[in-house]
């Protein structure tokens, strides 16, 4: 984990963190959908939609994280940033 932090503006975090509270409350849903006893399939259908909302916590951060840092760092003549984002998109693609 990095030691680095980066502060995000209030319309960025309240995005990301309302998508956050979405996907917590499916994979409650999905605990509660065990705990009942609920057909495989019909889980299954919904440990698909969490992990689609979880892409797409990740495309909107990763979206963030370019038009802003990376394009920060390069802009204050790191280019070191490149390499740390093609490891990350190297990690997220596995």
């Amino acid at each position: 984990m990095s030691s680095k932090t980066k502060h995000r503006g209030d319309e960025e975090l309240r995005s990301l963190m309302n998508r956050l509270s979405r996907i917590e409350g499916q994979v409650r849903g999905v605990r509660k959908m065990l705990e009942e006893e609920a057909y495989c399939t019909d889980i299954l259908t919904q440990v698909t939609a969490i992990q689609a909302a979880l892409n797409a916590f990740s495309r909107e951060l990763l979206s963030n994280h370019i038009k802003s840092c990376v394009v920060e760092d390069i802009r204050n003549g790191s280019d070191a940033v490149v390499d740390d984002l093609v490891s990350t998109l190297q990690k997220l693609m596995k």
